[in-house]
């Protein structure tokens, strides 16, 4: 797997190339701002782009736009978001549209580098990766959308577990229950959700999304 990384501290940048090579995972480039990021992607064509909110030279929210147009411009590129902010609104333009090949990662509560990796494999395979503190202020941000209302508390306990890419195995062995129990949840999730069955491979992610059209 090849990646990018944007990350203007330079000491953590330094620290992720030096971690994730270990680990068999190749840095085609490792950059400090959001231009120099987009310019890496266009060269290199990484499985996955490993992103940081807030870069140079302001600071503020260029490297989620970054992230945007990566989405737009190289779809098959996996975004991963990694930082210590929470932003439900750039958040929603990043995956509102459904599409896998998403995470969003909190740094300090990043704790294991194994953890991170998989997250990483998983975003760059086209799966997501999303934190439960993300999950829950993106599920507050949406409080008044009337499909979430009809979510029972345990569904939307579910629901942020499939955010996190867990199977229904791991939900299971969570919850102490069977897998077939969380099956049922799963079930009804999607038909409150008005997901259908002609949808395969995506349901499990457009039902933690469906929330997003609600935010902006």
């Amino acid at each position: 797997m090849r990646i990018v990384i944007a990350e203007d501290s330079a000491i953590l940048r330094e620290g992720l190339v030096q971690l994730l090579g270990l680990r068999g995972i190749e840095v085609a480039a490792a950059v400090g701002d959001a231009e120099a990021l987009l310019a890496a992607v266009a060269e290199h064509r990484p499985d996955a782009a490993v992103v940081d909110i807030r870069l140079p030279p302001g600071h503020s929210d260029e490297g989620l736009r970054a992230a945007v147009a990566i989405r737009r411009d190289h779809p098959g590129t996996g975004t991963l978001i990694f930082s210590q902010y929470i932003e439900t609104r750039y958040a929603a333009e990043l995956i509102g549209d459904g599409a896998a090949g998403v995470g969003y990662l909190l740094k300090e509560r990043v704790m294991d580098i194994a953890e991170f990796t998989d997250s990483l494999r998983r975003v760059a395979a086209g799966g997501t990766a999303l934190d439960p503190d993300v999950v829950g202020r993106l599920f507050g941000a949406a409080r008044g959308a009337n499909a979430l209302d009809a979510l029972t508390p345990r569904e939307r306990e579910v629901l942020a577990m499939m955010a996190e890419g867990r199977t229904n195995q791991s939900i299971a062995a969570s919850f102490v229950v069977s897998e077939r129990a969380v099956e049922k949840h799963v079930a009804h999730i999607f038909l409150k959700l008005g997901l259908p069955p002609t949808e395969p491979g995506h349901r499990r992610v457009l039902a933690v999304l469906r929330f997003l059209e609600h935010t902006s």
